[in-house]
């Protein structure tokens, strides 16, 4: 026991005197525009003991950090602990937050050195000579954009008989502890009438109140204004809804700020018989799903979308006629497009719980993915072209078709139209989407049905409304001719992806990509011959062979590359958070196009209406500098720089004119949008 206690003393002492990174802190790690320690109050700690950890940002200048309410966008900072079992760590102890005016968002957060406190607990029966602690934290970093980072801590504290604190850090706790809300026991009431939020207080201070911040998220509307007012004793607080507000918690923080600064905290509590949604949210919620199911229906005219939507028009003229029939089918295709799109937002939903920086059209962000659609594509135009007949069966195209498989047909088909439409953005459907990953699950997956079911309306129109059905041509010799024509959009859209995929992982890839697809037509001539003659087992086992070839060279394809570029362009430049940050803070004009490769609409929009002579003489002629972000592959930077402007996806177009709000371009660009906004704002 002795010697035990003459080896702590050793260690306290060394820890007193030596240079170098104390053992209290993790020393600084620097990421963009932020550096960031953690420090431990005490240098040496003692069982059954509590004391601070200090997570200590300082930013660069005129950046800043985020509250646990971020506001209208940003992201609150998270850390994950890895402790020794017993040892316990408190939630975050917030500052009183400042808020940010980005027109027309507000956000609340903190600017210059940050302090995050979190109070560790050493158990009474603690053993060990050391006590561990690892920590990941997660941030976003903003000025007029917005920079995600993430840092790994580990500190490793020396446990000894007796608490030995740090000057240093105590001075770092210090700073954070003044800077919290004063706690009081007071407690209030709140309620939602009238599509606004309201509280009464009775018991505060005797001071003067110029503002709050609700701890809830999406609770009120941010940048509307805040009316307080003292009457009779009690204070009342009243400020707009929120536009996604979709239901209230039973209890949360408020933060008070008075006149000099001093924030105060306390707790606000649903009042009784207060509906915690009001009938104003639901009109919100029912705006969203038609602009969803506007956006699906719009989503049928996108060229992504054509080439599996003519598969379905050959089905629907087959059986003109056969009313029944047509019935099925469209019911089974809505079913195949609604299941389709409620999948991929839970798996979207999914992987953004787990931390994944993922988007509308994540999926082609997968070389894998993007060269298994090729070959799909390529085999249906294969069966379309009478190489193999099995695509017959899988799009129902044939009269002769029993009942079970025309069902199957129809629902693999909406299936196959949802893949396909992964690249397209329609108009209203970025509005819809974001507003759906930021919304509790079960609504954000209504958003996603509304989609579906506006992608599925025209041929449910067709089946349904007698007047259009019999407008289809009756079916007959034509149908096999149109048939085989339908296949040549296939394979054009087989080579869009072959593109995609070239972009993604090289020109090397590519080679084996094509090799796959010749295996693949190997397979379907293989397999065609055998559907004629029926004889022996030879050629259909040869077939599946190639099948299996044809996925297994793609194993040759480098799991991560980076995107190939083509030749600058001189009149854009790559886009970076920092560039963008450097061009307005030196007054200049900026267009920010954020694109991607399998992105149809963004390539369309490139061609007609930024790549012209008369958008590139505009840009010269207002000075304007013009950047491009790609989103081919997953980049979190971009995903966090699209969620500013609430979308989930690309294409987005935003243009920055010196001393206005940035304005966001339609996703749909005609050949004058973006000279006619460049004159508009340059008059202004």
């Amino acid at each position: 026991m002795l010697g035990k206690f003459f080896s702590a003393l050793l260690v306290s002492c060394c820890l007193l005197l030596s240079g170098g990174v104390a053992a209290y802190s993790t020393g600084w790690q620097q990421a963009k525009h932020l550096k960031a320690e953690l420090v431990s109050e005490y240098q040496q700690v003692m069982p059954g003991q509590q004391l601070w950890l200090a997570l200590h940002f300082i930013p660069d200048e005129h950046w800043h950090t985020y509250w646990q309410n971020p506001g209208d966008s940003g992201l609150a900072t998270s850390i994950s602990w890895q402790l020794p079992d017993g040892v316990t760590v408190g939630d975050i102890q917030w500052p009183t937050p400042q808020a940010f005016s980005i027109p027309p968002l507000m956000n609340y957060g903190f600017e210059g050195p940050t302090v995050l406190l979190s109070q560790l607990t050493v158990p009474a029966d603690f053993r060990g000579d050391q006590l561990s602690i690892r920590a990941r934290a997660d941030w976003l970093v903003c000025e007029e954009i917005c920079i995600p980072a993430d840092a790994e801590f580990a500190l490793t504290l020396p446990v000894g008989q007796a608490a030995v604190l740090s000057d240093s850090a105590t001075a770092v706790v210090a700073s954070g502890n003044s800077k919290l809300p004063i706690p009081l026991t007071v407690s209030g009431s709140f309620d939602l009438a009238g599509g606004s939020f309201s509280a009464a207080i009775r018991g505060l201070p005797d001071v003067d109140f110029q503002q709050f911040f609700v701890a809830a998220t999406e609770l009120v509307d941010h940048a509307a204004a805040q009316q307080l007012l003292f009457s009779e004793g009690e204070w009342l607080l009243r400020q707009n809804l929120n536009t996604y507000f979709t239901s209230a918690p039973e209890h949360f923080e408020l933060v008070m700020v008075s006149s000099n600064g001093q924030g105060y905290s306390l707790s606000l509590t649903l009042a009784d018989g207060t509906a915690k949604t009001p009938a104003t949210t639901s009109r919100g919620l029912w705006l969203v799903l038609l602009m969803a199911a506007a956006g699906g229906l719009i989503l049928n005219l996108m060229p992504c979308v054509f080439p599996v939507l003519s598969l379905k028009a050959l089905s629907i003229a087959a059986n003109s006629g056969q009313r029944a029939e047509q019935r099925r089918d469209a019911l089974w295709y809505t079913l195949g497009v609604v299941l389709s799109f409620v999948s991929l937002a839970l798996l979207l939903l999914a992987l953004r719980a787990a931390g994944s920086a993922v988007g509308w059209g994540f999926q082609l962000q997968s070389p894998w993915l993007v060269a298994l659609l090729a070959y799909l594509l390529f085999a249906l135009g294969l069966s379309l072209s009478g190489v193999v007949q099995f695509g017959l069966g899988l799009m129902s195209a044939g009269s002769g078709l029993t009942q079970s498989k025309g069902a199957k047909g129809s629902f693999f088909t909406g299936v196959l139209a949802v893949v396909v439409a992964s690249p397209c953005t329609a108009p209203f459907m970025g509005g819809a989407l974001g507003y759906a990953v930021t919304q509790p699950p079960l609504l954000a997956l209504l958003v996603f049905v509304a989609l579906g079911l506006g992608m599925a309306l025209p041929f449910l129109l067709l089946a349904y409304v007698p007047a259009l059905a019999r407008a289809l041509p009756k079916p007959g010799a034509w149908m096999d001719t149109l048939k085989q024509l339908l296949a040549f959009p296939l394979y054009l859209s087989a080579v869009w992806l072959v593109w995609v995929f070239g972009r993604q992982a090289g020109i090397d890839a590519v080679a084996v990509l094509l090799c796959g697809m010749v295996a693949i037509a190997a397979a379907c001539w293989l397999y065609g011959s055998w559907q004629f003659s029926r004889a022996g087992w030879s050629r259909p086992l040869l077939a599946a062979l190639l099948l299996l070839l044809s996925v297994g060279v793609l194993r040759l394809v480098p799991d991560s590359t980076t995107p190939a570029t083509a030749a600058t362009d001189a009149h854009w430049q790559a886009w970076s958070p920092d560039k963008l940050a450097q061009l307005r803070q030196s007054g200049k004009p900026v267009l920010v196009n954020m694109t991607a490769d399998w992105c149809i609409t963004c390539l369309v929009n490139e061609r007609v209406a930024l790549n012209t002579d008369s958008s590139k003489a505009a840009l010269a002629l207002y000075d304007v500098t013009y950047l491009k972000g790609d989103w081919t592959r997953r980049d979190a930077e971009i995903t966090a720089y699209l969620h500013q402007y609430q979308r989930d996806g690309v294409p987005l177009y935003v243009l920055y004119w010196p001393g206005q709000t940035p304005e966001v371009l339609p996703q749909i660009l005609t050949p004058d949008t973006l000279r006619q906004t460049l004159e508009r704002l340059s008059s202004q």
